[in-house]
């Protein structure tokens, strides 16, 4: 290893060291799709989601069903179910979704490139991801393998459902010792999804969604995917995702005021399920996703010498500069930004018709709260928070 490369991976004591034995952690293989749909397809809660499919996608159920028993590899579910629905959810819940990917797309579109690791902020628990891969086909690349924390996993459904989609299980609630020892696994097949399987893969800048929108990398993100390896072998691209509105921004400012009124409440696992399906079905506008260079030229400017206690804050650092730069901000963004400062600072970014479509839309979400005795001031504020904070980081990252 070289100079340089010492300060990009971490090692792992040798008694935490396993074999490469990924079969409790990787997506499924193709092979394995058949049967595991099949077990799907016997479940009542899973039945249920192909009925609201098949209503949304203008289908009968039984076509449906009997369309993912005939699904015999990861392709054939991606492009012959997930697509179709994505395609019909886009219609029905956003105005328009675009992306740039012009620093990562092939001049050649009959060269399929891969290998890079989209690190990301995060918004959405479901779509993030699935948008990403609707895209990059729409580009002519391959599809991400998704990181997805163990946590959301609530169902023996949801598990084997987001393995045929090409997840691979992020594992949390462990000891220390445990999670040392499967992050340096995750880390691992990281590495090996990248260069031996030549597969994309998203990752989250971050342990679940920046509720409040100020989107920033923990250098323990980085930490993990260093212990497999060089990290230039990952090949980092830092991604910007923006929606012009986020379906679930009234549950992230109730979950808040549940915070500040209670400091030890914690989500159960049917508000993870709230947040997913509203989530999934709520209301977008536009989408914007835009992937900057991969960090590898960046990475090889840093000094030869430098330690991991200032490494891995200069790639965080970088990664967030590059994320909020990209933001692709909407007239709402601009509207909140003066409405929580009190000031006109944004008026040249939004008319007066856009600024009381915002408002308009603002009171709409605050009637949906259903806590026994909302904090109206509080909420608005929280509200208003997570959709000014994407113009001050991208003012600071573009001074």
């Amino acid at each position: 290893m070289d100079t340089t490369s010492q300060h990009r991976a971490y090692a792992v004591p040798a008694d935490m060291q396993s074999g490469d034995n990924f079969d409790d952690i990787r997506p499924y293989r193709s092979d394995e799709v058949p049967a595991v749909l099949q077990q799907l397809l016997q479940d009542s809660e899973f039945q249920a989601i192909v009925a609201y499919i098949a209503q949304l996608t203008q289908q009968q159920p039984d076509a449906l069903a009997q369309a993912i028993s005939q699904c015999r590899s990861t392709e054939d579910f991606q492009f012959g179910i997930v697509y179709p629905f994505l395609q019909q959810l886009i219609a029905r819940a956003a105005t328009s979704i675009s992306a740039n990917f012009s620093a990562v797309a092939p001049a050649d579109t009959q060269t399929v490139p891969c290998g890079y690791t989209f690190v990301s902020n995060h918004r959405d628990i479901v779509l993030d991801s699935a948008f990403l891969s609707f895209l990059l086909h729409d580009h002519g690349m391959k599809t991400v393998e998704i990181a997805i924390g163990d946590n959301l996993l609530i169902r023996p459904w949801i598990k084997n459902l987001v393995r045929v989609n090409k997840s691979f299980i992020v594992q949390r609630a462990l000891t220390m010792r445990q999670m040392l020892v499967a992050s340096a696994k995750m880390s691992r097949y990281m590495h090996y999804a990248v260069t031996e399987k030549h597969e994309n893969l998203w990752i989250a800048q971050r342990e679940g969604r920046a509720k409040d929108s100020d989107d920033r990398t923990q250098e323990s993100v980085l930490k993990m995917l260093a212990i497999g390896g060089d990290l230039r072998n990952l090949h980092i691209v830092p991604l910007s995702i923006t929606y012009e509105y986020d379906p679930c921004d009234h549950l992230k400012a109730q979950e808040f005021q549940l915070k500040r009124d209670n400091p030890d409440f914690k989500k159960s696992p049917q508000d993870d399920l709230d947040n997913m399906r509203t989530g999934i079905f709520g209301p977008k506008g536009k989408i914007h996703y835009h992937a900057a260079p991969p960090l590898n030229d960046w990475i090889e400017t840093l000094p030869p010498t430098i330690s991991k206690n200032d490494f891995f804050p200069a790639v965080a650092q970088r990664i967030d500069q590059q994320i909020h730069s990209h933001y692709h901000l909407y007239p709402g963004n601009y509207v909140a930004a003066d409405m929580l400062r009190q000031s006109t600072a944004f008026s040249h970014r939004y008319t007066a018709q856009q600024a009381q479509t915002f408002k308009d839309y603002l009171a709409s979400k605050l009637q949906l709260v259903t806590l026994p005795h909302p904090d109206i001031p509080f909420l608005t504020e929280r509200m208003l928070t997570m959709y000014a904070n994407p113009v001050f980081n991208q003012q600071q990252a573009l001074a």
